[in-house]
């Protein structure tokens, strides 16, 4: 019997750790497979420079799987985490947030609140990581106003703490012919919300359909149309950050809708 292929996600030049905290996050996403969660890619082995993964080949994007993306995922939020921030199991630090060589660190401090977590733990954080790099010096104000918003608990709807991917962009998913594969978490415990909006944030191929099967599984709340561009707030701000251009103005427009 053939050993099974793997994939070698190179880590050598990440902070110490982050391998172990992507391992963590897949650990803990794939828990939630028993109970019809998202197929998360398989832990091979982890290690300080690298992270080996079960190798998935490529398969087409269909109706099909894009439906059972939709029930999925809503099972995987349905696992439920511990608090809005809380970290992975086996995971008691800070984690990270985009590419892997230049991540940028992201609060994981276990809070009641979602609006709380997000307003403290993600705007205000990014805001002042952006600042030390220039960024946002006009605008900041902005950034503040919705933050505070959240803190006040505006935006919080009761929901209980979901079990999030994190970084669900259209590129963390691997569509195979036994279906969609998610990669490269940043999870923790959060809103379900934030996981969707990310996907309509990079468009996911047949975004309608997952959504449509989401919903159908895990209603959505009221009013959650209007809230996809706060969700979208925190991922646009990190790619600022990261990479600048017109993420930068994109995040501003995003933040004066909601101040």
């Amino acid at each position: 019997m053939k050993p099974p292929r793997t994939y070698r996600k190179d880590t050598s030049a990440a902070p110490r750790g982050y391998s172990s905290w992507e391992a963590a996050g897949l650990l803990w996403l794939a828990e939630a497979q028993e109970q019809g969660g998202a197929r998360i890619a398989q832990l091979q082995d982890v290690d300080l420079d690298h992270i080996d993964l079960l190798q998935y080949d490529a398969g087409p994007s269909t109706n099909f799987h894009a439906d059972g993306l939709g029930v999925a995922l809503a099972a995987t939020h349905a696992a439920g985490a511990p608090a809005f921030g809380a970290p992975p199991a086996r995971w008691t630090s800070h984690g990270f947030i985009g590419p892997a060589d230049s991540p940028l660190p992201m609060p994981l401090e276990p809070t009641e609140r979602w609006g709380e977590f997000f307003g403290e733990q993600r705007i205000r954080h990014l805001l002042q990581l952006g600042r030390s790099k220039g960024l946002w010096e006009d605008d900041g104000a902005l950034f503040e106003r919705v933050a505070d918003r959240l803190v006040a608990g505006e935006f919080d709807d009761g929901r209980p703490p979901a079990r999030l991917h994190g970084d669900l962009w259209a590129g963390n998913i691997i569509w195979t012919r036994e279906g969609p594969v998610l990669i490269d978490p940043a999870a923790h415990g959060g809103h379900a919300e934030t996981d969707l909006a990310m996907l309509l944030l990079f468009t996911a191929p047949h975004i309608a359909r997952i959504i449509a099967a989401y919903d159908e599984a895990a209603p959505l709340a009221d009013g959650w149309q209007e809230r996809v561009g706060l969700h979208q707030l925190f991922p646009v701000m990190v790619h600022a950050i990261v990479f600048g251009g017109g993420y930068v103005s994109q995040s501003v427009e995003i933040a004066r809708s909601y101040a």
